[in-house]
Protein backbone atom coordinates (compact mmCIF):
# COMPACT_ATOMS: atom_id res chain seq x y z
CA UNK A 1 0.00 0.00 0.00
CA UNK A 2 1.16 3.50 -0.97
CA UNK A 3 2.39 5.47 2.34
CA UNK A 4 0.78 8.56 3.38
CA UNK A 5 3.10 11.04 2.18
CA UNK A 6 2.98 8.94 -1.84
CA UNK A 7 -0.43 9.38 -1.60
CA UNK A 8 -0.36 13.53 -0.85
CA UNK A 9 2.07 13.54 -4.11
CA UNK A 10 -0.74 11.41 -5.85
CA UNK A 11 -3.13 13.60 -5.04
CA UNK A 12 -1.00 16.88 -5.57
CA UNK A 13 -0.42 15.63 -9.29
CA UNK A 14 -3.84 14.79 -9.77
CA UNK A 15 -4.67 17.87 -9.08
CA UNK A 16 -2.16 19.48 -11.55
CA UNK A 17 -3.92 17.67 -14.22
CA UNK A 18 -7.10 18.68 -13.61
CA UNK A 19 -5.61 22.04 -13.56
CA UNK A 20 -4.11 22.03 -16.91
CA UNK A 21 -7.32 20.24 -18.64
CA UNK A 22 -9.08 23.07 -17.25
CA UNK A 23 -6.45 25.51 -18.52
CA UNK A 24 -4.91 24.21 -21.56
CA UNK A 25 -7.62 22.00 -22.24
CA UNK A 26 -10.49 24.98 -24.36
CA UNK A 27 -10.95 23.77 -27.25
CA UNK A 28 -12.61 25.87 -30.63
CA UNK A 29 -15.12 23.53 -32.11
CA UNK A 30 -15.89 23.60 -36.09
CA UNK A 31 -18.43 26.06 -35.83
CA UNK A 32 -16.16 28.58 -33.96
CA UNK A 33 -17.46 28.20 -30.11
CA UNK A 34 -15.17 27.41 -27.64
CA UNK A 35 -15.42 24.55 -24.97
CA UNK A 36 -14.00 24.30 -21.45
CA UNK A 37 -11.44 21.25 -20.64
CA UNK A 38 -12.34 17.59 -20.75
CA UNK A 39 -14.04 16.68 -17.30
CA UNK A 40 -13.43 13.19 -15.76
CA UNK A 41 -17.16 11.27 -14.42
CA UNK A 42 -17.71 8.17 -13.20
CA UNK A 43 -20.11 5.55 -13.67
CA UNK A 44 -21.97 4.63 -10.24
CA UNK A 45 -25.26 2.62 -9.45
CA UNK A 46 -25.31 2.96 -6.01
CA UNK A 47 -24.77 6.18 -3.48
CA UNK A 48 -21.21 4.32 -2.27
CA UNK A 49 -20.14 3.89 -5.98
CA UNK A 50 -20.57 7.71 -6.35
CA UNK A 51 -18.91 8.74 -2.69
CA UNK A 52 -15.69 6.56 -3.89
CA UNK A 53 -16.17 8.22 -7.38
CA UNK A 54 -16.04 11.74 -5.69
CA UNK A 55 -13.20 10.80 -3.59
CA UNK A 56 -11.11 9.94 -6.83
CA UNK A 57 -12.15 13.67 -8.19
CA UNK A 58 -14.74 12.78 -10.56
CA UNK A 59 -16.89 16.03 -11.10
CA UNK A 60 -19.91 14.07 -12.02
CA UNK A 61 -21.86 11.19 -12.27
CA UNK A 62 -22.06 9.95 -16.54
CA UNK A 63 -24.04 6.75 -16.15
CA UNK A 64 -26.54 5.64 -13.24
CA UNK A 65 -27.99 2.38 -14.68
CA UNK A 66 -31.05 1.84 -12.95
CA UNK A 67 -31.77 -1.79 -13.93
CA UNK A 68 -29.11 -3.15 -11.50
CA UNK A 69 -31.46 -1.72 -8.35
CA UNK A 70 -34.20 -4.18 -10.06
CA UNK A 71 -31.63 -7.30 -9.65
CA UNK A 72 -31.41 -6.68 -5.80
CA UNK A 73 -32.94 -10.12 -4.10
CA UNK A 74 -35.72 -8.21 -2.13
CA UNK A 75 -37.16 -6.31 -5.18
CA UNK A 76 -36.69 -9.13 -7.73
CA UNK A 77 -39.92 -10.54 -7.15
CA UNK A 78 -41.74 -7.29 -7.64
CA UNK A 79 -40.15 -6.79 -10.60
CA UNK A 80 -41.28 -9.87 -12.13
CA UNK A 81 -44.86 -9.51 -11.23
CA UNK A 82 -44.94 -6.10 -12.60
CA UNK A 83 -42.87 -7.89 -15.89
CA UNK A 84 -46.06 -10.99 -15.75
CA UNK A 85 -48.82 -8.53 -15.00
CA UNK A 86 -51.26 -9.03 -16.96
CA UNK A 87 -52.97 -5.40 -16.95
CA UNK A 88 -51.80 -2.32 -17.10
CA UNK A 89 -53.81 -1.68 -13.14
CA UNK A 90 -51.37 -4.57 -11.94
CA UNK A 91 -48.41 -3.47 -13.52
CA UNK A 92 -48.57 -0.23 -11.60
CA UNK A 93 -49.54 -1.71 -8.73
CA UNK A 94 -45.96 -3.61 -8.61
CA UNK A 95 -44.34 -0.34 -9.72
CA UNK A 96 -45.96 1.64 -7.12
CA UNK A 97 -44.18 -0.59 -4.62
CA UNK A 98 -40.74 -0.26 -6.42
CA UNK A 99 -41.27 3.30 -6.68
CA UNK A 100 -40.27 3.91 -2.58
CA UNK A 101 -36.82 2.45 -3.20
CA UNK A 102 -35.80 3.61 -6.35
CA UNK A 103 -36.30 6.88 -5.16
CA UNK A 104 -34.35 6.16 -2.12
CA UNK A 105 -31.12 4.80 -4.03
CA UNK A 106 -31.47 8.48 -6.35
CA UNK A 107 -31.58 10.45 -3.00
CA UNK A 108 -28.88 8.73 -1.88
CA UNK A 109 -27.25 9.38 -5.21
CA UNK A 110 -27.99 13.18 -5.70
CA UNK A 111 -26.72 13.61 -1.79
CA UNK A 112 -23.14 11.94 -2.65
CA UNK A 113 -23.09 14.00 -5.68
CA UNK A 114 -24.07 17.43 -4.18
CA UNK A 115 -23.34 20.18 -6.94
CA UNK A 116 -22.56 18.15 -9.48
CA UNK A 117 -24.56 16.50 -12.20
CA UNK A 118 -25.97 12.99 -12.19
CA UNK A 119 -26.91 11.32 -15.48
CA UNK A 120 -29.52 8.62 -14.76
CA UNK A 121 -30.13 6.15 -17.70
CA UNK A 122 -34.19 4.90 -17.53
CA UNK A 123 -34.41 1.13 -18.05
CA UNK A 124 -32.58 -0.56 -20.80
CA UNK A 125 -32.28 -4.26 -21.13
CA UNK A 126 -34.76 -6.62 -22.54
CA UNK A 127 -37.43 -7.83 -19.97
CA UNK A 128 -36.70 -11.48 -20.10
CA UNK A 129 -33.14 -10.56 -18.11
CA UNK A 130 -35.00 -9.85 -14.93
CA UNK A 131 -37.00 -13.60 -14.74
CA UNK A 132 -35.46 -16.79 -15.07
CA UNK A 133 -34.00 -18.48 -18.07
CA UNK A 134 -36.21 -20.75 -20.30
CA UNK A 135 -33.95 -23.93 -19.71
CA UNK A 136 -33.98 -23.52 -15.97
CA UNK A 137 -37.96 -23.54 -15.58
CA UNK A 138 -38.48 -26.33 -17.98
CA UNK A 139 -35.92 -28.30 -16.25
CA UNK A 140 -38.15 -27.59 -12.79
CA UNK A 141 -41.70 -28.39 -14.42
CA UNK A 142 -40.54 -31.80 -15.84
CA UNK A 143 -39.27 -32.81 -12.88
CA UNK A 144 -42.48 -31.51 -11.21
CA UNK A 145 -44.41 -33.51 -13.26
CA UNK A 146 -42.31 -37.14 -13.08
CA UNK A 147 -43.28 -36.31 -9.43
CA UNK A 148 -46.20 -35.80 -9.44
CA UNK A 149 -45.95 -32.68 -7.65
CA UNK A 150 -49.32 -30.29 -8.36
CA UNK A 151 -49.12 -27.52 -6.24
CA UNK A 152 -47.15 -24.66 -8.06
CA UNK A 153 -47.05 -26.76 -10.85
CA UNK A 154 -49.45 -24.09 -12.77
CA UNK A 155 -47.89 -21.10 -11.61
CA UNK A 156 -44.31 -22.75 -12.94
CA UNK A 157 -46.28 -23.43 -16.42
CA UNK A 158 -47.61 -20.17 -16.73
CA UNK A 159 -44.09 -18.32 -15.88
CA UNK A 160 -42.84 -20.59 -18.60
CA UNK A 161 -45.09 -19.77 -21.06
CA UNK A 162 -44.68 -15.87 -20.53
CA UNK A 163 -41.03 -16.50 -20.70
CA UNK A 164 -40.88 -17.99 -23.95
CA UNK A 165 -43.49 -14.90 -25.36
CA UNK A 166 -41.17 -12.84 -24.11
CA UNK A 167 -38.05 -14.60 -25.85
CA UNK A 168 -36.05 -13.13 -28.67
CA UNK A 169 -33.74 -14.22 -31.42
CA UNK A 170 -31.69 -11.21 -31.00
CA UNK A 171 -32.63 -9.63 -27.71
CA UNK A 172 -29.67 -6.66 -27.90
CA UNK A 173 -31.68 -5.33 -31.06
CA UNK A 174 -35.16 -6.16 -29.83
CA UNK A 175 -37.67 -4.78 -27.11
CA UNK A 176 -35.45 -2.68 -24.83
CA UNK A 177 -34.23 0.65 -24.05
CA UNK A 178 -36.76 3.74 -25.14
CA UNK A 179 -38.86 1.03 -27.23
CA UNK A 180 -39.76 -0.57 -23.91
CA UNK A 181 -40.62 2.71 -22.30
CA UNK A 182 -42.78 3.15 -25.58
CA UNK A 183 -44.75 0.10 -25.59
CA UNK A 184 -44.65 -0.21 -21.49
CA UNK A 185 -44.47 3.22 -20.32
CA UNK A 186 -46.20 2.83 -16.67
CA UNK A 187 -41.69 1.71 -15.99
CA UNK A 188 -40.50 4.68 -17.18
CA UNK A 189 -43.29 7.21 -15.97
CA UNK A 190 -42.69 5.59 -12.17
CA UNK A 191 -38.75 5.59 -12.89
CA UNK A 192 -38.98 9.58 -13.66
CA UNK A 193 -41.59 10.58 -10.61
CA UNK A 194 -38.64 8.41 -8.46
CA UNK A 195 -35.70 9.75 -9.68
CA UNK A 196 -37.60 13.77 -9.29
CA UNK A 197 -38.96 12.51 -5.71
CA UNK A 198 -35.27 11.54 -4.97
CA UNK A 199 -34.26 14.91 -6.33
CA UNK A 200 -36.79 17.41 -4.44
CA UNK A 201 -35.70 15.69 -1.19
CA UNK A 202 -32.03 16.14 -1.20
CA UNK A 203 -33.03 19.74 -2.54
CA UNK A 204 -35.21 20.51 0.52
CA UNK A 205 -32.28 18.96 2.92
CA UNK A 206 -30.31 21.70 1.10
CA UNK A 207 -27.84 19.74 -1.72
CA UNK A 208 -27.86 21.18 -4.96
CA UNK A 209 -29.15 18.55 -7.05
CA UNK A 210 -28.25 18.09 -10.90
CA UNK A 211 -30.79 15.72 -12.40
CA UNK A 212 -29.60 14.50 -16.32
CA UNK A 213 -32.56 11.89 -17.49
CA UNK A 214 -31.05 9.94 -20.05
CA UNK A 215 -33.23 7.88 -23.22
CA UNK A 216 -30.98 4.98 -24.03
CA UNK A 217 -31.12 3.48 -27.35
CA UNK A 218 -32.59 6.15 -29.47
CA UNK A 219 -32.31 5.67 -33.53
CA UNK A 220 -34.93 8.27 -34.40
CA UNK A 221 -36.27 11.30 -33.07
CA UNK A 222 -39.64 10.34 -32.95
CA UNK A 223 -39.33 8.02 -30.09
CA UNK A 224 -38.22 10.91 -28.10
CA UNK A 225 -40.56 12.84 -29.56
CA UNK A 226 -43.36 9.99 -28.22
CA UNK A 227 -42.09 10.02 -24.49
CA UNK A 228 -40.21 12.84 -23.32
CA UNK A 229 -43.05 15.43 -23.12
CA UNK A 230 -44.67 13.05 -20.62
CA UNK A 231 -41.53 12.13 -18.85
CA UNK A 232 -40.88 16.29 -18.71
CA UNK A 233 -44.74 16.68 -17.17
CA UNK A 234 -43.72 13.93 -14.75
CA UNK A 235 -40.66 16.04 -13.62
CA UNK A 236 -42.16 19.32 -13.42
CA UNK A 237 -45.76 17.64 -11.90
CA UNK A 238 -43.28 16.27 -8.73
CA UNK A 239 -40.87 19.67 -8.11
CA UNK A 240 -44.35 21.40 -7.88
CA UNK A 241 -46.08 18.66 -5.31
CA UNK A 242 -42.84 19.20 -3.32
CA UNK A 243 -42.96 22.82 -3.75
CA UNK A 244 -39.43 23.13 -4.54
CA UNK A 245 -37.39 23.90 -7.90
CA UNK A 246 -34.28 23.16 -9.57
CA UNK A 247 -32.98 22.51 -13.39
CA UNK A 248 -32.65 19.31 -15.38
CA UNK A 249 -32.24 18.12 -18.41
CA UNK A 250 -33.40 15.01 -21.07
CA UNK A 251 -31.06 13.33 -23.03
CA UNK A 252 -30.10 10.36 -24.92
CA UNK A 253 -28.02 7.99 -25.64
CA UNK A 254 -26.32 7.60 -29.03
CA UNK A 255 -25.48 3.92 -29.61
CA UNK A 256 -27.35 3.50 -33.04
CA UNK A 257 -25.06 4.57 -35.85
CA UNK A 258 -28.85 6.12 -37.06
CA UNK A 259 -29.05 7.89 -34.51
CA UNK A 260 -25.30 9.53 -34.77
CA UNK A 261 -25.84 10.04 -38.51
CA UNK A 262 -29.21 12.29 -37.57
CA UNK A 263 -28.55 13.97 -34.29
CA UNK A 264 -28.68 17.46 -35.79
CA UNK A 265 -32.54 16.42 -35.68
CA UNK A 266 -32.06 14.46 -32.43
CA UNK A 267 -30.66 17.84 -30.64
CA UNK A 268 -33.75 19.59 -31.32
CA UNK A 269 -35.37 17.29 -28.38
CA UNK A 270 -32.21 15.99 -26.49
CA UNK A 271 -30.34 17.99 -23.98
CA UNK A 272 -27.43 15.69 -24.24
CA UNK A 273 -25.64 13.29 -25.37
CA UNK A 274 -23.92 10.23 -23.77
CA UNK A 275 -22.03 8.12 -26.72
CA UNK A 276 -22.90 4.30 -25.53
CA UNK A 277 -19.59 3.43 -26.89
CA UNK A 278 -19.65 -0.56 -26.29
CA UNK A 279 -23.47 -0.60 -28.42
CA UNK A 280 -22.34 1.89 -30.77
CA UNK A 281 -18.77 -0.03 -31.58
CA UNK A 282 -20.91 -3.39 -31.54
CA UNK A 283 -23.63 -2.02 -34.18
CA UNK A 284 -21.19 -0.03 -36.29
CA UNK A 285 -18.68 -3.01 -36.91
CA UNK A 286 -21.79 -5.55 -37.01
CA UNK A 287 -19.89 -7.56 -34.09
CA UNK A 288 -21.93 -9.38 -31.34
CA UNK A 289 -19.22 -8.59 -28.65
CA UNK A 290 -18.96 -11.69 -26.95
CA UNK A 291 -18.98 -13.66 -29.71
CA UNK A 292 -16.10 -11.86 -31.59
CA UNK A 293 -13.78 -11.82 -28.62
CA UNK A 294 -14.05 -15.27 -28.58
CA UNK A 295 -13.39 -16.35 -32.05
CA UNK A 296 -11.90 -14.01 -34.29
CA UNK A 297 -10.84 -10.47 -32.91
CA UNK A 298 -7.44 -11.65 -31.42
CA UNK A 299 -6.88 -13.08 -34.62
CA UNK A 300 -7.37 -9.69 -36.52
CA UNK A 301 -5.17 -8.14 -34.20
CA UNK A 302 -2.32 -10.35 -34.53
CA UNK A 303 -2.54 -10.01 -38.23
CA UNK A 304 -3.09 -6.95 -38.25
CA UNK A 305 -6.40 -6.31 -39.78
CA UNK A 306 -7.58 -3.98 -37.07
CA UNK A 307 -4.65 -1.80 -35.12
CA UNK A 308 -6.45 -2.86 -31.65
CA UNK A 309 -9.39 -4.38 -30.00
CA UNK A 310 -12.01 -1.36 -30.72
CA UNK A 311 -13.75 -2.99 -27.64
CA UNK A 312 -11.02 -1.99 -25.94
CA UNK A 313 -9.63 1.37 -27.59
CA UNK A 314 -12.15 3.52 -29.77
CA UNK A 315 -12.23 3.14 -33.38
CA UNK A 316 -11.23 6.53 -34.33
CA UNK A 317 -12.07 6.50 -38.34
CA UNK A 318 -15.24 4.50 -38.04
CA UNK A 319 -16.91 4.68 -34.59
CA UNK A 320 -15.12 8.07 -34.24
CA UNK A 321 -16.36 9.51 -37.54
CA UNK A 322 -19.97 8.83 -36.31
CA UNK A 323 -19.16 10.64 -33.02
CA UNK A 324 -17.48 13.39 -34.48
CA UNK A 325 -20.32 14.03 -37.34
CA UNK A 326 -22.91 14.15 -34.62
CA UNK A 327 -21.44 16.47 -32.00
CA UNK A 328 -20.98 19.04 -34.76
CA UNK A 329 -24.75 18.53 -36.53
CA UNK A 330 -25.79 18.28 -32.59
CA UNK A 331 -24.08 21.39 -31.81
CA UNK A 332 -25.51 23.30 -35.13
CA UNK A 333 -29.28 22.61 -33.60
CA UNK A 334 -28.50 23.06 -29.73
CA UNK A 335 -24.95 25.30 -29.21
CA UNK A 336 -24.88 24.59 -25.35
CA UNK A 337 -25.13 20.69 -26.27
CA UNK A 338 -23.31 18.89 -23.59
CA UNK A 339 -21.43 15.86 -24.57
CA UNK A 340 -19.74 12.35 -22.75
CA UNK A 341 -19.12 8.94 -23.30
CA UNK A 342 -19.93 6.14 -20.99
CA UNK A 343 -18.81 3.13 -22.58
CA UNK A 344 -15.12 1.47 -20.99
CA UNK A 345 -13.35 3.54 -23.85
CA UNK A 346 -13.93 6.33 -20.98
CA UNK A 347 -11.02 4.73 -18.91
CA UNK A 348 -8.88 3.99 -22.19
CA UNK A 349 -6.20 6.74 -22.77
CA UNK A 350 -6.11 6.78 -26.85
CA UNK A 351 -10.12 6.99 -26.19
CA UNK A 352 -9.82 9.62 -23.90
CA UNK A 353 -7.51 11.77 -26.68
CA UNK A 354 -9.69 11.66 -29.27
CA UNK A 355 -12.60 12.59 -26.96
CA UNK A 356 -10.56 15.77 -26.02
CA UNK A 357 -10.04 16.35 -30.62
CA UNK A 358 -13.99 15.87 -31.16
CA UNK A 359 -15.15 18.13 -28.42
CA UNK A 360 -16.91 15.81 -25.83
CA UNK A 361 -17.52 17.97 -22.49
CA UNK A 362 -16.58 14.97 -20.62
CA UNK A 363 -15.73 10.95 -20.25
CA UNK A 364 -17.45 9.05 -17.92
CA UNK A 365 -15.14 5.62 -16.73
CA UNK A 366 -15.46 3.37 -13.97
CA UNK A 367 -14.65 5.03 -9.82
CA UNK A 368 -11.04 2.77 -10.18
CA UNK A 369 -10.31 4.44 -13.17
CA UNK A 370 -11.00 7.97 -12.64
CA UNK A 371 -7.34 8.82 -11.39
CA UNK A 372 -5.75 7.59 -14.73
CA UNK A 373 -8.56 9.13 -16.89
CA UNK A 374 -7.61 12.41 -14.91
CA UNK A 375 -3.80 11.99 -16.21
CA UNK A 376 -4.62 11.54 -19.57
CA UNK A 377 -7.13 14.11 -19.95
CA UNK A 378 -4.40 16.66 -18.73
CA UNK A 379 -2.05 14.75 -21.42
CA UNK A 380 -4.40 15.40 -24.26
CA UNK A 381 -4.86 18.68 -23.23
CA UNK A 382 -0.97 19.68 -23.48
CA UNK A 383 -0.41 17.51 -26.32
CA UNK A 384 -3.55 19.23 -28.56
CA UNK A 385 -2.64 23.11 -26.76
CA UNK A 386 -4.14 25.45 -29.24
Amino acid sequence: APTLEEQTELMTLLEWADEIAARDGIRTLADGTKTRGLQVWANADYPADARRARSYGAKGIGLCRTEHMFFEPERLPTVQRMILAETSEERTAALNELLPHQRADFQGLFEAMDGYPVIIRLIDPPLHEFLPSDEELLEEVITMRVKGETEGLAEKEELLNKVRALHESNPMMGLRGVRLSIVMPEIVEMQVRAIFEGAAEAALKGVTVKPEVMIPLTGHINELKTIQPRLEEIAKQVMEEKGVSFSYKFGTMIEIPRAAVTAGEIASVAEFFSFGTNDLTQMTFGYSRDDAERSFLLTYVEKGILPKNPFQTLDRDGVGSLMKWAITEGRKTRPELEVGICGEHGGDPESIEFCHIAGNNYVSCSPFRVPVARLAAAQAALKHAA
